[in-house]
């Protein structure tokens, strides 16, 4: 089962892009009236044996999902685009964005 899959299940309301485009499904979650446009993409690892997940800065998205063994990550675009910007760093890791970001999102998995 894909990520996007496994995702969906966390949405009502759910659709998928008839074309290739920055997100990957949109839905609204529970607890919720918003119908938001998320980029749900499986996390790669890089060099160093970290995991990675490559975010363009004018991706047309609400919300960035993260997948861990036992959560779901959820990240505003606007914000993580201000953060990066004041960074100035091309990496950043998910615990320091969970502490410096206002609007995040964690859903345990059952």
């Amino acid at each position: 089962m894909s990520i996007v899959q496994r995702f969906s299940k966390l949405l009502s309301n759910v659709e998928y892009p008839d074309v290739i485009k920055s997100w990957n499904i949109a839905g609204t979650l529970s607890n919720s009236n918003e119908h938001l446009k998320f980029d749900v993409r499986d996390m790669f690892k890089l060099n160093n044996g970290d995991l990675g997940k490559k975010v363009k800065l004018t991706e047309r998205v609400d919300k960035i999902v993260f997948e861990t063994k036992n959560k779901w990550l959820i990240l505003d675009q606007k914000e993580f685009n201000i953060y990066l910007k004041k960074q100035k760093q091309n990496v950043v890791y998910l615990d320091n964005l969970i502490k410096n970001l206002d609007w995040t999102k964690i859903i345990l998995k059952e």
